[in-house]
């Protein structure tokens, strides 16, 4: 279980200082499916960050698994057992798809295994293992790999913020196959940064952050058909949820 009390995250700028993560109070249980999302600027990718020790908390407590992990570094809550995906893949020039994967295991994986974890993020093994993660991949690609790394280290808690950015309708619809799989599979808690519809609707539970606080937290039955202003829409095709404007087709 993941816990956040009175966590405040803030910055400095020209006319003073600015919370963006205000006094924000955040219960994760364990092997839950949670997406978080709420308005642009509110809070949500830094809220992700802190989580995973990118950017430290002004004032408050993490405990991960009743551990105080507050001070704790990028590489320390790791080794803890949390993952994090960015918006945009990091890239590696002249690294090769297999050795990223072992990377992330940190073992010397073999083909088969790392051809097993392509797999599951929907792309032919044979056909990418051997490729540059830097050369000739698409977003859509890079991003499905990326996954494929979080897969691969087979942490408790792994995070993913706004998987969906910068990738094609295409490869979004892939992208979706891959977290109802994820969802199915997985046995740890994934946490999901998005504004869109679909991977909502595929929450166990969905949070609302605004103005760096958390403004609702509930199951998706409850809370999705309140966010979209109907219950009809909840089954409705590739959308983004703006909470002001409810559900946008994409």
């Amino acid at each position: 279980m993941l816990e956040l009390k009175n966590v405040t995250y803030t910055v400095t700028e020209d006319k003073g200082s600015k919370n963006i993560i205000d006094h924000l109070d955040l219960v994760i249980p364990d092997g839950k499916f949670v997406v978080i999302t709420g308005p642009n600027g509110g809070g949500k990718s830094t809220l992700a960050k802190i989580i995973m020790g990118i950017n430290p908390v002004s004032d408050g407590q993490l405990l991960f698994d009743d551990r105080d992990i507050t001070a704790a570094n990028i590489t320390q809550r790791a080794q803890m057992g949390i993952s994090f995906a960015f918006q945009q893949p990091v890239h590696f020039k002249g690294i090769k798809v297999i050795d990223l994967l072992r990377l992330a295991t940190g073992v010397n994986l073999s083909v088969g295994k790392a051809c097993e974890y392509l797999s599951l993020v929907g792309l032919c093994a044979k056909e990418y293992i051997q490729r540059e993660v830097n050369a000739s991949l698409s977003g859509g690609e890079l991003k499905r790999i990326e996954i494929a790394t979080v897969l691969a280290r087979g942490t408790k808690f792994s995070i993913f913020d706004e998987p969906e950015a910068g990738i094609d309708i295409w490869s979004f619809q892939n992208l979706i196959q891959v977290f109802e799989n994820i969802r199915k599979t997985v046995q740890g808690t994934v946490l999901i940064i998005s504004h869109q519809e679909r991977i909502l609707n595929i929450a166990d539970e969905i949070v609302v952050i605004e103005n760096g606080r958390v403004a609702k937290q509930g199951p998706r039955d409850e809370l999705l058909p309140e966010l979209l202003g109907t219950a009809s829409a909840v089954n409705a095709g590739c959308s983004r949820l703006t909470p002001e404007k409810g559900a946008v087709k994409c």
